[in-house]
């Protein structure tokens, strides 16, 4: 157990024969319990700054770990937002491509129908021609045979003799 300044206080030394002085000693010991007293003094204070930089220090050490726990959910959070964000942009492309193959099935369908549809229409349209032409051509016919001026002759003299008839 240390030495206290009371126990230094109270020390009594035994006296020989031809001692050392006595005040000498008293004065002595009155330095040294000052001395250790400041020391002491100082030691105390020492220990609790020691303390309260020790409580300071449990109290950073107590944010540190909190922040680092903070950084590694937050890093744990964002991979899973990445990961997420990376399958739902996937979905999204694949949907995409879903729907561009529809569409680009969808075109070529009509495409085609509207393919079948032209050539349809061009045959119908070479059919029309065809029978206009032989329509044509028969009333061309029709017009270019001898009946016509036989009718002409006879309807002339059926006119004629009408008309001498009601003179």
């Amino acid at each position: 157990m240390p030495l206290t300044p009371l126990d230094i206080h109270n020390k009594e030394f035994t006296r020989g024969f031809r001692g050392y002085d006595e005040d000498e000693v008293n004065e002595f010991l009155d330095q040294v319990i000052k001395d250790y007293e400041t020391a002491i003094r100082e030691k105390k204070d020492l220990q609790e700054k020691l303390d309260q930089l020790n409580e300071k220090l449990g109290h950073f050490t107590n944010i540190e770990e909190t922040l680092n726990k903070s950084i590694l959910v937050a890093q744990e959070t964002a991979e899973e937002v990445k990961g997420s964000a990376t399958k739902e942009s996937k979905l999204i492309i694949k949907e995409a491509e879903k729907n561009a193959d529809r569409i680009i099935n969808d075109a070529l369908s009509k495409s085609r129908r509207i393919s079948m549809d032209v050539e349809e229409l061009k045959k119908q349209a070479k059919v029309f021609r065809t029978r206009m032409r032989m329509l044509v051509q028969a009333q061309l016919e029709m017009i270019d045979t001898d009946d016509w001026d036989r009718l002409f002759d006879e309807e002339m003299g059926e006119d004629l003799e009408l008309l001498e008839t009601e003179s």
